[in-house]
């Protein structure tokens, strides 16, 4: 793949996965773009760009007459870029990993409650039409099994044959996990499995997706299912700023530790390869928890 092709990769995860805002993927297009230009000029491109040339932009931005929040958003962007390159395995490096740069704390995820999560899917379903099966089997998938929005885009038709209880996922960096399949995600699917034939492009009998569309990819985007997601949580009554397809992921897995999972059966079933990316669950989780505590437990209510 190109550098182009990673760019607009990752551009689209922003806006899928982080509910990157409209104004917040032009800029990070416009940083990678100011990089990739740089990186040109020295005989170099994103994708083949050693640290040294990392090392020689950055020291590059701090002589140009930039604010320092647009040199800092431009060192954000490359290092979210190439984390995101390295996770899809597509280098085996970080070229960035050299630049220092202020350790913040890791933002804790957003989660929707069980509540939520159960309005928001039958707000998808409510939809009439094949539209509505579809969005509820992927929203279904996507918090029964844990699915990152582009794992569940690029689920084969093959993978629901025979109605498993589980699937098998290719995820970062190709590797392959168990990924589980509820009842009411299998049933959901089973519905969209009868309309499907509606999303079929034009003139084309059978495709190999579970979600063809007729896109350019042939299958459903990440992108449009965001937008699809989004309208939804609107119906729903939910703010949208609060919804994307990875906060589906984010539930799941705070859900099953509030419900008392192993942390490591919660990390072999999210992929990761590093417990420590699980542990943030355990912190939202705990959060929740006190939560419930100090609002609804007797000795805890502020007497009159």
């Amino acid at each position: 793949m190109s550098a182009a092709a990673w760019t607009e990769a990752f551009l689209e995860m922003m806006a899928a996965e982080r509910a990157a805002a409209a104004n917040t993927l032009t800029a990070y297009g416009r940083d990678l773009a100011d990089a990739q230009a740089y990186l040109v000029a020295r005989g170099q491109d994103l994708a083949s760009a050693s640290a040294e040339d990392m090392e020689a932009y950055f020291a590059q931005l701090g002589m140009r007459r930039l604010s320092s929040a647009t040199a800092a958003r431009r060192r954000s962007a490359v290092r979210q870029f190439y984390r995101f390159v390295l996770g899809e395995g597509w280098r085996g490096d970080d070229p960035s990993r050299r630049v220092d740069a202020p350790r913040k704390g890791r933002p804790l995820p957003r989660i929707l409650t069980r509540a939520e999560v159960s309005v928001l899917i039958d707000a998808a379903t409510a939809r009439d039409g094949p539209a509505g099966a579809r969005l509820g089997a992927m929203l279904e998938l996507l918090y029964a099994s844990g699915l990152r929005v582009s794992e569940l885009v690029a689920l084969p038709l093959a993978a629901m044959a025979r109605d498993p209880a589980y699937l098998i996922v290719k995820g970062k960096g190709g590797k392959e996990r168990l990924a589980p399949v509820g009842a009411a995600a299998r049933a959901a699917v089973k519905t969209y499995l009868d309309v499907r034939p509606a999303f079929l492009p034009k003139g084309v009998r059978q495709s190999p997706w579970l979600f063809p569309s007729r896109s350019r990819a042939g299958r459903l985007t990440a992108r449009r299912l965001a937008q699809l997601l989004d309208e939804a949580a609107r119906r729903a009554g939910i703010d949208p700023t609060k919804v994307s397809p990875h906060v589906l992921r984010h539930a799941f897995a705070t859900h099953l530790l509030e419900g008392g999972a192993d942390l490591r059966v919660v990390q072999t079933l999210l992929g990761h390869a590093d417990i420590a990316t699980t542990q943030i669950y355990t912190h939202v989780a705990q959060d929740r928890l006190r939560e419930v505590v100090e609002t609804k437990h007797p000795l805890s209510r502020k007497k009159d």
